[in-house]
């Protein structure tokens, strides 16, 4: 040792600072994702991720939860190849072991069962002989219906399809998935190659698209293979420092909250001009303050507001998609982040905006804890009617939900309400070319309808504040929202009394019309 640190001494100041920055460089590099290396396919076998794991435990628990169905009807206007789309939709399933997996126990231990071969049928429902006005009704109850049925983790398969024939020109596809091997992402990239294949089969075309480098099954067992050690404890460090004794985000409820959590809710959207989401992009632009964390800051700000609290806790997704291998495949790689924001001392929005972006960019940057390892590790006391860490969420997506063009054949996604939701309130924000489209999912043991879009009014006219008084402090905001709060109730008072006034002429009418009816038929 004395030898070495005596070499470093004769070592030139040039060379002895090129020594020390190659040797940071390899400090840093310790515990850095290595490649992912396809597995050895002798056995059809393979352990689940992490992120598997906890919705295959979920299961468990609860077989036929439908909280986690993902959905996805799209209407297709043009003439429709569907030789051509059924096999689209098959060399897909072939291409992706994931939709080919099922799951099993093995002396108490879940492993990913991936089938050789799997050919899915693709079922036709002719709705084309009901009257025309009732066409639409029965697709939207149809796709209520197909969004609820459940998923036999064990038997498979984790994706199912319908098409429905409304005329010869007019059908819509419905798309489900369980989340335990798809997300957000993986439905994007379904899209794609969706759309590449039918227009290659539609044509005689062999398919264009590349074999896959590796498959979902070879990130699980990287995953578990790399996260240990020097990297797990580098992981563990940082969110040991920064989520001690997490609080809860206590909103004001219209109703107590159920001994167990039953999942029940619905959905109120939310539409921002794009001139508002230009100026808010311009807010720091430069300091690497993106869209997200000023939605995030305004987000938490608007909770602070609600709650009291100055320590704000909410979750988010991160697409966990590092390495290039895996930005092409169909699985559950999506991870669940912690952010929790100090609003104390009353900072003008630039400062928590400074905030805000510190907590997400380490946040970020230590994104490959699984959300399941974070909550053993911090340990929270269990509750059957919340979940754990953090209750409320917002989300930036970045699949494009505008129209599709495929040859003569137009998408347009299907838009049904979502009756399950995962936690008390979740903020799912998606930027498009007319303007940012926002859906507040909530729970409806917890908040009424009108709680939510007085929520979603107040959120607008902090946002378009925000976008104009960068620099105002944060009491300064409180008392504009006291103002927005009270003609958020104006507005709904103005309606209600409109609205009951129209139904009273109604009656009257209808009591002109028909004297002798009673009263409950005229209501």
């Amino acid at each position: 040792m004395s030898n070495l640190s005596q070499r470093i001494a004769d070592l030139s100041p040039e060379k002895r600072q090129l020594f020390l920055q190659r040797l940071k460089n390899q400090k840093t590099a310790v515990g850095s994702p290595t490649k992912i290396i396809p597995q050895n396919r002798n056995s059809d076998s393979f352990p689940l991720s992490f992120a598997q794991q906890r919705l295959w435990f979920l299961d468990q628990l609860e077989p036929g939860n439908t909280a986690y169905n993902l959905f996805y009807p799209i209407c297709l206007t043009g003439c429709l190849n569907v030789p051509a789309l059924q096999s689209s939709l098959n060399e897909v399933v072939r291409r992706h072991e994931a939709l080919r997996t099922t799951f099993t126990t093995v002396d108490g231990q879940p492993f990913q069962v991936i089938a050789p071969t799997l050919t899915l049928n693709l079922p036709v429902l002719d709705l084309e002989k009901l009257p025309a006005d009732q066409r639409e009704a029965e697709v939207l109850r149809l796709a209520h219906q197909e969004a609820q049925q459940p998923f036999d983790l064990a038997k498979g398969p984790l994706l199912q399809v319908t098409l429905l024939r409304l005329t010869e020109v007019e059908h819509t596809l419905f798309l489900r998935m369980h989340h335990i091997v798809s997300d957000g992402w993986s439905m994007g990239v379904l899209i794609r190659e969706i759309t590449v294949l039918y227009e290659a089969f539609s044509h005689g075309n062999p398919s264009p698209l590349p074999e896959l480098p590796i498959q979902y099954a070879d990130f699980a067992v990287w995953q578990r293979q790399w996260l240990q050690g020097e990297a797990l404890e580098a992981q563990i460090a940082y969110w040991k420092q920064h989520l001690g004794k997490l609080p809860l985000v206590e909103l004001p409820l219209d109703r107590l909250r159920p001994a167990v959590q039953t999942y029940s809710g619905a959905r109120q959207s939310m539409v921002l001009p794009k001139a508002l989401v230009d100026k808010l992009k311009a807010l720091h632009q430069r300091q690497g303050i993106t869209l997200f964390m000023t939605l995030l800051a305004a987000f938490q700000y608007l909770l602070h507001w609600y709650s009291g609290q100055e320590d704000i806790v909410i979750g988010t997704d991160i697409a966990n998609r590092n390495q290039g291998e895996t930005k092409g495949l169909i699985g559950f790689f999506v991870n669940q982040l912690v952010l929790r924001t100090d609003l104390s001392g009353n900072p003008s929005f630039r400062e928590l905006l400074e905030r805000v972006r510190e907590i997400t960019l380490g946040a970020y940057a230590h994104q490959d804890l699984p959300f399941d390892k974070l909550v053993n590790l911090l340990n929270p006391e269990r509750n059957l009617n919340r979940t754990p860490l953090f209750q409320v969420k917002i989300v930036l997506e970045n699949i494009q939900t505008s129209s599709l063009k495929l040859s003569d054949l137009q998408l347009i996604p299907l838009k049904v309400e979502n009756e399950t939701v995962q936690f008390d309130l979740l903020l799912e924000l998606n930027e498009t070319e007319q303007g940012l489209f926002g859906l507040w999912e909530y729970s409806t043991d917890l908040f009424d309808s009108g709680t939510i879009v007085r929520m979603v009014g107040i959120f607008a006219a902090l946002l378009d504040k925000i976008a104009t008084h960068p620099e105002a402090k944060l009491h300064e905001f409180k008392e504009f929202l006291h103002a927005a709060d009270k003609q958020q109730q104006l507005k709904r008072e103005t309606h209600y009394q409109t609205t009951i006034h129209k139904k009273l002429t109604q009656i009257k009418r209808k009591s002109i019309s028909s004297p002798s009816a009673p009263l409950g038929d005229k209501l």
